[in-house]
């Protein structure tokens, strides 16, 4: 057979022999014509198997690599558990690496070198400041502190370890819970509101004489406290308000309208009789009541007749039926002293004096802590207060005066009142050392300059009862003796003295159970020699 023929064999069965079948023949013809083809397939499968294992060593290597990284941050984590992580903020100050004691001081250093010690607020020229203890101002440092601590330590591993990470790269910052005494600051703006130059001036009212002066109001400016409240919470939040003032925000207010019959009511006082109860001993003082002078309607009339920036309306007392000086002597169950000092019936003038002076000091009704006035309870000695001319003394010599002799009452009163050991509140000597008593041991009244005064140190009430009668003047003081009563007596003695000068001294001594407990030293006295 010829080439030629084998070749047109080989194209027919090409030809005429199915897909698969090529498929197969060709494979065998090709690996008949191969034989290192089975070695070669053998080494790339080896290769692929090696990249594999290579990249599952590589990434088996970083996971490990990224847990060993994992458990370092977290072992030097767990190390420092009494530190704050990497990363932390409180109050935009880093308070990484830093155990709770180091952060708050940390902190509150910061805290204290922004806050100022006054708050300024400015109005105009008006200038005035809150200080800012006053405010109760509090920054809870310890709880932000607590929370910075528990950054990467309260959950599980990967939780810490997550947030721990995290926080590295994103800083956390922390504020701490702010307070401050709402309350106290209010009333503080509104107390800086009434002292504003232009603030609102409302209606009012003032008792002078026998009249009440009721003031029309004019318009003016207010602090917006609810303004104002939020402008310094917020600075003393962000820490703004050092070295700067604040301007004050204020608003138009206008003033209220006069309401007479709300004014009656805060003026209008009934009088009040005295009484007292003998079981516990108790006195309940008389008090005046006022009313208008006028009727309300009157009144409201009167007011709205015209614009006028104030109005009069008069008023008047109202007296108790029963007033504190009418209580008997019943309701003062102790005498506490008694004085007497002894006077000449042949001088009418100036017993007649005497007897005016006695009568309107008898009778008088002291509470505890009050004080009495000679001049304010006699008044001023006058013809037509029934006084007369009798000898006083003025610049040194002997003179017929207006009222001469009261001083006698009231040097009577003076040693009443030391012997009922009651303080004494003012108190002058004459110029001459008067007949009626010895030296240290007067007083001398002149009515609108020199008074006598005493104070009621008791616990009770004390009642005077003074008698001018048969050449004898007589104080008697009643009230209550208290557990610890001291048994009271006046030593008095003349100290020296030259040409025209005379000296003396008085003390006050304080016996209990027939011993002296104490003394006081009552004056030391100058007269003048006759």
């Amino acid at each position: 057979m010829s080439v030629k023929d084998t070749i047109t064999d080989t194209q027919e069965l090409n030809e005429n022999t199915p897909n698969t079948q090529k498929d197969e023949t060709l494979t065998k013809d090709s690996t008949n014509l191969n034989p290192n083809n089975e070695f070669h397939i053998s080494t790339i499968e080896k290769k692929s198997n090696i990249k594999t294992i290579t990249l599952f060593i590589i990434l088996l290597t970083v996971i490990i690599a990224i847990v060993a990284i994992l458990f370092s941050i977290y072992a030097i984590s767990a190390n420092n558990d009494n530190t704050i992580t990497s990363g932390v903020s409180i109050k935009d100050i880093d308070v990484s690496g830093l155990n709770s004691s180091e952060a708050k001081a940390k902190i509150e250093e910061y805290i204290n070198s922004k806050l100022p010690e006054n708050i300024v607020l400015r109005h105009n020229d008006f200038e005035t400041s809150i200080p800012l203890a006053s405010l109760e101002v509090n920054f809870d440092i310890d709880n932000a502190i607590q929370k910075a601590m528990s950054i990467g330590k309260n959950g599980n591993f990967f939780e810490n370890i997550f947030s721990i990470i995290k926080t590295r790269f994103e800083n956390v910052n922390i504020e701490p819970t702010f307070s401050i005494n709402q309350e106290q600051l209010e009333a503080t703006l509104n107390d800086i509101s009434t002292k504003l130059p232009d603030t609102v001036i409302d209606c009012s009212y003032y008792i002078e004489d026998s009249n009440l002066i009721v003031t029309k109001g004019k318009e003016g400016n207010v602090v917006n406290v609810n303004q104002m409240t939020s402008y310094i919470t917020n600075g003393i939040s962000n820490l703004t308000l050092k070295n700067r003032a604040l301007n004050i925000a204020t608003q138009i207010k206008q003033p209220s309208k006069i309401n007479i019959e709300k004014i009656y009511n805060e003026v209008h006082k009934d009088p009040v009789d005295a009484f007292y109860t003998q079981n516990p001993f108790t006195i309940t003082p008389s008090e005046n009541g006022v009313d208008f002078d006028m009727t309300l309607d009157d009144a409201k009339a009167l007011i709205e007749s015209e614009e006028k920036d104030e109005y009069a309306i008069p008023l008047k007392v109202l007296y108790p039926s029963v007033t504190t000086n009418m209580i008997g002597t019943e309701a003062f169950p102790d005498l506490l002293s008694t004085f007497s000092t002894n006077y000449s019936t042949r001088d009418v003038d100036r017993t007649t004096n005497l007897r005016l002076a006695a009568q309107k000091i008898n009778g008088t009704v002291l509470m505890p802590g009050e004080t009495f006035s000679y001049n304010k309870v006699v008044g001023e000695r006058t013809i037509a207060a029934g006084y007369r001319e009798a000898p006083i003394y003025v610049q040194g010599q002997v003179v017929d005066g207006l009222g001469g002799g009261i001083c006698q009452i009231t040097s009577t009163l003076y040693n009443a009142v030391v012997l009922a050991n009651l303080e004494i509140v003012e108190r002058s000597n004459h110029q001459f050392v008067p007949s009626y008593v010895t030296a240290s041991r007067d007083a001398t009244v002149v009515y609108g300059s020199i008074d006598f005064k005493f104070k009621n140190t008791r616990d009770y009430a004390i009642k005077l009862v003074c008698s001018v009668s048969g050449g004898v003047a007589n104080f008697q003081i009643f009230g209550l003796k208290g557990e610890n009563e001291y048994d009271v007596s006046i030593s008095s003695h003349v100290t020296g003295g030259n040409s025209s000068s005379l000296y003396s001294e008085a003390y006050k001594i304080l016996k209990q159970n027939g011993q002296v407990v104490g003394s006081e030293l009552l004056s030391r006295d100058v007269y003048k020699k006759h």
